[in-house]
Order: structure tokens, then C-alpha cells, then sequence
């Protein structure tokens, strides 16, 4: 039995229909990589761009006040607790995590307490709420003249400073840092905080 071969004209046509078909297929896989690649990078800029979080200071109270003052000696004796309520929010629809931070209680640009905040993370379009207290540690002060004056004054002013830093990742890792500065005018007759202005500001 014979086999009739295939006219050569036949097998070039057959060569150049697979070609085709795979130059086609190659096209359509590059264009549909290309495509996800342009949609990923629109959910990037848009709805997935990266937001700042933001800290606010909801209260800060004095829960203990307790001094004395010994004027032929320059001494001074203090016990200052300071309760602070701070909450986190994270506006991105990704989750935000933070490396271990500090909140600091400072008397004219010197730290005088702190008080550690565990790294942690914050939910995706979550908050979290900050219960710290400081403790004013008043041998870091003793030695600063301004201190004595300050307090027989009746007016202490001190800040408290919060810098939280971490890492939002969307399409890849962005860092993330939070501060909240607070100036307190602490009323040591009254044993109340007489003035409070709070600023808040964060960068990516």
C-alpha cells in the first residue's frame, strides 16, 4: 500500500502555521504579564498606596504629685507619675508593623523618663490604644539649675515624645515613622497639668 506524501508547498504552510501560533501564544503570555503587571501597579498607586499612620494623645493625667522643697539646702524631693493615653491608627489596607519604641518624658530637651513600647502590628484600616506611664526619675535633674526654679516657681514645663517606626508592605516594603510631641505646663500647687498643646506628624 502506498503512502502519498505531503506536497512540500503543504509543509511549509504547516511549519508557518506553527510558528504563528506560537509567536501568537508568547504574545498573549507577554501580554497578559505586562497587563498584571499595570494592574498591580494601579492598585499600588490607588488603593493600595501607602498611608501614613497617624498617633493621637487622647489624655494625659497626673496620677501622683508629691514634693518638697528644701530651700537653705537647694534640694528638691519629687515624685511625678504621668499617665498617658495614646492611640495608633493605621489607614492602610495592609497591615502596619512597628519595631520597638520609647515614649519619653524630656524637661527642656533632656530625657528625664521613658517608658518602652513593645514592637506589636495594627490591623489593616485598625487602631490601637497605648496605655503608658511615665515616672519623672528626678536624679537626672539635680543638677539642672532650671529645675530648683521651675519648681519654686509652681510651674514645671515638661514634653512627652513619642517616635513609633515600622514597616508597611504593599508591593514591597515601605518604612513608616509616627511622632506625637505634647508640652505640659504642670500646676505643682494646683497638682494639675494647667496647659497642653500636642503636635503630631508622620513621614513615609
Amino acid at each position: 500500500m502506498e503512502v502519498e506524501a505531503l506536497p512540500l508547498a503543504s509543509k511549509k504552510e504547516s511549519k508557518l502555521t506553527r510558528k504563528r501560533r506560537r509567536k501568537y501564544i508568547c504574545l498573549c503570555l507577554i501580554a497578559f504579564v505586562l497587563g498584571l503587571g499595570l494592574l498591580f501597579l494601579i492598585l499600588g498607586l490607588t488603593v493600595f498606596k501607602a498611608k501614613r499612620p497617624t498617633t493621637t494623645v487622647d489624655s494625659i493625667t497626673l496620677s501622683d504629685v508629691d514634693f518638697s522643697v528644701d530651700v537653705l539646702r537647694l534640694r528638691v524631693s519629687m515624685n511625678l507619675t504621668i499617665d498617658t493615653d495614646v492611640t495608633v491608627k493605621n489607614p492602610n489596607h495592609v497591615s502596619f508593623k512597628y519595631s520597638n519604641s520609647t515614649c519619653y518624658l524630656r524637661f527642656k530637651g533632656n530625657d528625664v523618663g521613658e517608658v518602652p513600647i513593645p514592637a506589636s502590628h495594627i490591623g489593616a484600616r485598625d487602631t490601637r490604644g497605648l496605655n503608658l506611664t511615665l515616672s519623672l526619675m528626678t536624679d537626672r535633674l539635680l543638677s539642672n539649675s532650671d529645675f530648683y526654679s521651675d519648681v519654686v516657681s509652681g510651674m514645671l514645663p515638661l514634653q512627652t515624645y513619642i517616635r513609633i517606626s515600622g514597616k508597611v508592605r504593599i508591593l514591597f516594603s515601605i518604612h513608616v515613622v509616627a511622632y506625637s510631641t505634647c508640652d505640659l505646663v504642670i500646676d505643682l500647687s494646683s497638682r494639675s497639668i494647667a496647659n497642653q498643646i500636642c503636635h503630631y506628624r508622620s513621614k513615609l
